[in-house]
Formats: structure tokens, C-alpha cells, sequence
């Protein structure tokens, strides 16, 4: 006899997990026996579903590192139980939580897919029923006795895209997110097609390791034409500062004057990161390709390749709470842990 699939699902918060009030028109909390009340579909899933809600719902802007912490030592506790794990999340800064995850979850085997919602589950046109019926089959997929997609990931209308390299493009349409410099894990349509090439599988017999421990001395300097030396000096002299994630021009490009040099020449050499992002969506920092970017190099500044701001903000926090050496976190900082980069 076949053995029943079985999916823990965890409520943050979010849009996916509200209702309209049909008095007043308000969005409210709704737990998982309503949602079954919207979704009699998940009874004939033929799935075993466990829900736990996180009390109270979060809207995604207030979700933080602990947040973080408690869903990976829920899939921690839960690990052996469930094939995959769900996690309802608002858009907002799920990417940011998701990216978190796939740190936090080292050797992970077993699919762990965030989704969510732009539209309140219980409002007739909503994109929650769809976004949370595949989420649960992807969590579930298995094939041989294997899941199919053992990583951290972002299911959202009809794509599923690998978690650290996801960016929410859209607050308007259902298309809500995209993957800009890595393709699809999979596609859905009337049936869901994995792009198994894409997918990253662990090494065989290597166990679950979490590791939730997060600095959150990180700050983002973004550049643009003007920004002043009292800004720059401002950001890299942040009291307790450990990390910066430089959001540059193009491929990694930045104004070539002397006091831009010199403060993060002063920043790293004081001990702190910086980390080279590209401003584009899509692309990947390249530097020393142009002249206006040997200056970086100089300066200590460390290539982010084609990471996006999500999964390098989360990377630095995640490496900072880990480690201690400082060339330990240079290390890894500059390879790919679990797919977030493609090093050139």
C-alpha cells in the first residue's frame, strides 16, 4: 500500500491568509478550518495536511529574523514527519525570508515551498486556491521514493523559482515575482513540468543541519549620481556596522573620486564587508571590466556576482551570526553555498 503523503503547512500571515469581512468589507485573520471551508479542494488532495498557524498573522513588513528562526526549527522539529513543507508568507518580503531559509537549512532533502497571495483567499477572483493547491502537490512530488525539488523555493501563478534567487517585480498583477538571472525550477500548467537540470539535489546520506544564529548589522548603500561623502561616511559609520551591501551601477561600476575610494578603503580596513551588487535585475557584477570599477577592488570590495539584494542582505546576516574569521566569511561569501550565484 501506497504511503499517505503527508505536508506540514505553516501560517505567517499574509494576504493569502485573510478573508473579507462580508459586513464591513475588512480583511481578517482566517485559521485552517476556514480555509477548508474556502478550499474543499485540499480534502481530495488525497494529502495529509498539517497546519500551524503563527499567532498573531504577520503582515510580511513585520516579518524579522526571529520570524525566520521559528520556521526553520519547525521544519527542524517536524523533519521526519512530512515529505514537504508549505509555508503561507506575504509577498512583501517573502523573497527576503525564503532567500533566509535556504541558508539556514543546510544539506536540505525535502521541498519547502513558500507561496502566497495578492488577493485575500475568500475574494471570488483570488489567486490563493491555485498558488496553494500547487504548492502543496510541488511539496509532495516525488519520484523513485525522492522528492523532486529538494530546495527552498517561491511558488507563485505559475512558475516556481528557486528561493534566493527570487525578487518580487509586481504589486499589482498575479505574475508577482520573478527569478531574473536563473531559470524556472518548474512550470505549471494542466500538468507541472520540473526542469530537473535546474534543480540543485543534495549529497547523498548528508543530514538536515540548522543553523539559525543571525547578525543583523547589515546595511544597503545604494548609489546613485550626487550621492555626497557625508551620506557614504554616514552609512559606513554606523555604530556596531559588520557589512554593506553596495548596490552599484551596471556591472559593478562607482564614481571614481578620492573620498569615495578612501571610505571604503577606511570601511574594510576597519573590518567591515563590502559586498558588490549590481542595481540592474539582471545581469552580474563583473569588476575590473571597466576602469570605473578597479577602484572597488582596490578599496576591498568583494564581487556579489548576480545575487540578488534578498538573498546577499540574508547571505551576510546568515555568515556573520556563523562565523567569527573574517576570511572564513570572505570565503564564503564569495562562492556559491547553495546556488544563490553563478560565479563568473
Amino acid at each position: 500500500m501506497e504511503k499517505e503523503s503527508a505536508v506540514l503547512l505553516m501560517f505567517t500571515g499574509g494576504t493569502i491568509s485573510m478573508s473579507e469581512d462580508p459586513a464591513t468589507g475588512a480583511l481578517r485573520p482566517i485559521d485552517f478550518n476556514r480555509l477548508q471551508e474556502y478550499m474543499p479542494e485540499l480534502k481530495r488532495t488525497g494529502i495529509r495536511i498539517k497546519s500551524v498557524p503563527f499567532l498573531p498573522l504577520l503582515d510580511s513588513s513585520d516579518v524579522y529574523p526571529p520570524v525566520w528562526e521559528r520556521i526553520a526549527l519547525l521544519i527542524q522539529e517536524n523533519y521526519e514527519e512530512y515529505d514537504g513543507f508549505v509555508v503561507l508568507h506575504g509577498t512583501d518580503t517573502m523573497a527576503y525570508t525564503a532567500s533566509a531559509l535556504s541558508f539556514m537549512l543546510e544539506n536540505l532533502s525535502k521541498p519547502v515551498i513558500f507561496t502566497g497571495a495578492q488577493l485575500p483567499i475568500g475574494m471570488t477572483r483570488s489567486d490563493a486556491k491555485e498558488n496553494l493547491i500547487t504548492a502543496i502537490e510541488i511539496a509532495t512530488a516525488n519520484e523513485n521514493g525522492q522528492p523532486i525539488v529538494p530546495e527552498v523555493c517561491i511558488f507563485f501563478e505559475d512558475n516556481l523559482f528557486r528561493a534566493n534567487r527570487t525578487t518580487k517585480k509586481n504589486a499589482e498583477h498575479f505574475s508577482a515575482f520573478n527569478s531574473y538571472n536563473y531559470p524556472p525550477l518548474a512550470k505549471a500548467g494542466v500538468h507541472i513540468k520540473f526542469f530537473r537540470s535546474y534543480i540543485h539535489y543534495p549529497s547523498p546520506g548528508t543530514a538536515l543541519c540548522v543553523r539559525t544564529k543571525i547578525d543583523q548589522n547589515v546595511a544597503i548603500l545604494k548609489l546613485f549620481p550626487g550621492i555626497t561623502e557625508h551620506t557614504v561616511n554616514a552609512i559606513l559609520n554606523i555604530p556596531g556596522l559588520k557589512a554593506v551591501v553596495l548596490e552599484s551601477f551596471g556591472a559593478g561600476n562607482a564614481p571614481r573620486q578620492t573620498w569615495f575610494f578612501n571610505s571604503l578603503k577606511n570601511a574594510t580596513e576597519r573590518g567591515i564587508l563590502i559586498a558588490n551588487k549590481t542595481q540592474c535585475s539582471t545581469g552580474s557584477v563583473e569588476m575590473g571590466r571597466y576602469e570605473t570599477s578597479l577602484n572597488l577592488m582596490s578599496a576591498g570590495v568583494i564581487s556579489a556576482y548576480d545575487s540578488t539584494t534578498e538573498a546577499i542582505v540574508t547571505k551576510l546576516m546568515y555568515l556573520l551570526g556563523q562565523y567569527e574569521n573574517i576570511d572564513d566569511i570572505k570565503h564564503r561569501l564569495s562562492i556559491s553555498m547553495c546556488g544563490e550565484m553563478t560565479v563568473i
